[in-house]
């Protein structure tokens, strides 16, 4: 079912219906500036340019009435001298249009690089809760589309405006002292032309913004079907998509029709009213010209800068519907640039003890996720584990075995409650400070769309290739791995679709392994194993345990069986603590979990 487009930042922004009727002006575009702040000198250089083809432009008309009115005369000399002089300003002309075109179009893909890397390093950056609002694919829109518009306004549409504007101004002046007569006739037909802009452009606006919401609603529901291609087809349900995406694409469609007639109507107005106006004023100039209160020359100068007027007019209109747009994907750029975290580091981040011992301790946790609030993920956990020590998490679906790891590495933050890092709380510390020192081999393991390699020295980025090639024997992946075409230098494809989920899982386990971190977080690390690379991997961990504190989420008891420690976990809460052993012996959850899985679960509780 087709979604409405939705809003970055959930509760942190308006609503689109609030946010188009607030946003009703062209100084929206305003926000630009601190983009274009660095860039001083390259926007002195374009408005002297514009200044100077605008005073070119409006010094034209007055060599042309020269020459025209030189036509009849004797002196073939002062018209040559006049003809050079207007071949000169022409010149001069196509110069100052060729210089500023070159620095407008540089500043522009200049500001919406910046714009660009902007946005995409706030967002890399936000925390889950973030990503539970708004698609992945509507970010992208922002980074792409949105800031098209915008490059197409600063990189013509902006100072096309100016030039227009200026000649405008200077045009009307030039036209008054030209005929006062007819500049009046002119001034009456302002009103008539300025009136539809304003109503018609205010409109446009509104219509703008919310064609900008569809494309980017339609951009997330195309990157969520695609990054689950296969899911997809195996479930036949291509069709509905299809049907989805087309839905959404066709209401795009359908609001930019409305843009569309709205701009060619009040380009319609505009045009009409202006050239009509100038078609009247040509005839009472003509007429003067015949009564002798006129030379040939000024009524052509006249119309000219008529001409001149009323196209800057007509361009100014044609561009406000462009600065309507932009002004509108301006918001939208700035809603991304000026959301606000859930998680943020402090102003002063303390640092952690040396040598980093590994102690995590979760302090009367509680913690309930924002889109989920009820019932609690945790509730009231206590829990301390010792440097070095294993420590399992065993449980049900939902017990919140994987919370405690994203409470860790601060996906999140507790509700009430604290979670310290020898002895400093997490939210004390910088993320990227305390996140260094752990490595996570997440349930759904995550591939990029590079080399096999590539992808185990994500862990370490400095890492050698001998280092890689070792951390991958230890995660039992050096043997499959050697086997592809190219070795580690095989391009996986994006996600990993050349590899299998056991494959990807060990290749996960090889980039934490590579990380040599002091925390190691395993979440159902070996559930995409086979019975022998289970064996293998199980091996590597047990090698890991030395020096490191290690995390265990599984739910196949046999992961777990070694464990210093197995705790139990129901329903956010902890129920059980101790070695498989004791919790066996005890009865309770565990031994019912133990029974089912290493006997066939007919054993009387």
């Amino acid at each position: 079912m087709a979604r409405r487009p939705s809003q970055a930042g959930g509760g942190n922004a308006p609503g689109a219906t609030e946010e188009r009727e607030r946003s009703k002006k062209v100084s929206s575009l305003r926000a630009l500036w601190p983009f274009l702040k660095p860039y001083k000198a390259l926007i002195l250089g374009a408005l002297g340019a514009l200044v100077l083809t605008a005073s070119v432009s409006l010094t034209l008309p007055l060599a042309v009435r020269r020459v025209v009115d030189n036509f009849r005369g004797t002196n073939a000399e002062m018209l040559d001298k006049y003809v050079l002089a207007a071949l000169g300003i022409a010149g001069l002309l196509a110069l100052g249009t060729g210089l500023r075109y070159a620095l407008v179009t540089r500043l522009g893909e200049r500001v919406v690089a910046d714009i660009r890397m902007a946005v995409f390093n706030r967002v890399i950056s936000m925390s889950p809760t973030f990503f539970e609002k708004i698609m992945t694919g509507e970010v992208l829109s922002r980074i792409t589309t949105d800031t098209t518009l915008v490059q197409s306004v600063l990189g013509s549409s902006a100072s096309i405006a100016l030039r227009n504007l200026l000649i405008l101004l200077g045009g009307m002046v030039l036209m008054l002292l030209t005929s006062a007569k007819l500049s009046g006739l002119v001034l009456l037909i302002v009103p008539a032309v300025i009136v539809p802009i304003l109503v018609l452009g205010r409109k446009l606006r509104k219509i703008s913004r919310e064609n900008q919401d569809w494309i980017a609603a339609s951009s997330g529901n195309a990157s969520e079907a695609l990054s689950s291609v296969q899911t997809v087809q195996a479930f036949t349900h291509e069709s509905l998509n299809q049907a989805d995406f087309a839905k959404m694409t066709e209401t795009s469609y359908d609001v930019s029709l409305v843009r569309i007639r709205t701009r060619a109507l009040m380009t319609v107005i505009i045009i009409f009213l202006v050239f009509t106006g100038i078609i009247g004023v040509l005839w009472i100039g003509a007429r003067d010209v015949r009564a002798g209160t006129m030379t040939d020359g000024m009524l052509i100068q006249f119309v000219i800068y008529s001409v001149m007027v009323a196209g800057s007019v007509a361009a100014l209109s044609e561009i406000m519907g462009e600065l309507q747009r932009a002004a509108g994907a301006t918001e939208r750029i700035v809603e991304l640039l000026g959301v606000q975290d859930s998680v943020n580091d402090p102003a002063a981040p303390v640092a952690l003890p040396t040598p980093v011992r590994g102690e995590i301790v979760l302090d009367d946790v509680v913690f309930r996720y924002p889109s989920r609030p009820e019932p609690a993920a945790l509730d009231h956990v206590s829990l301390t584990i010792n440097p070095g020590e294993t420590v399992a998490f065993v449980g049900p679906s939902g017990a919140g075995k994987s919370t405690i790891l994203q409470l860790l590495l601060r996906f999140y933050d507790p509700d009430t409650g604290a979670v310290r890092l020898d002895g400093v709380d997490l939210k004390d510390l910088a993320r990227t400070d305390f996140r260094r020192l752990l490595a996570l081999v997440p349930q759904d393991p995550v591939i990029f769309a590079s080399s096999a390699r590539e992808n185990i020295r994500f862990g370490r980025p400095e890492a050698t290739d001998a280092e890689v090639e070792d951390a991958a024997r230890a995660a039992a992946a050096h043997d499959f791995i050697a086997a592809l075409p190219e070795g580690f230098d095989t391009y996986v494809g994006e996600r990993g679709v050349m590899l299998s989920g056991g494959q990807k899982q060990r290749i996960a386990l090889a980039r934490a392994i590579l990380r040599d971190a002091p925390v190691l977080l395993l979440d159902e690390a070996t559930s995409a194993l086979d019975a022998e690379s289970e064996r293998a991997v199980q091996q590597a961990v047990d090698g890991l345990r030395q020096g490191r504190t290690m995390l265990i989420v599984a739910h196949r008891l046999a992961t777990v069986k070694k464990a210093d420690r197995i705790v139990v976990m129901e329903a956010g809460k902890i129920v059980a603590q101790g070695t498989h052993d004791q919790l066996v012996a005890e009865g309770g959850l565990y031994a019912r979990l133990a029974r089912l899985q290493f006997t066939d679960g007919s054993v009387a509780a």
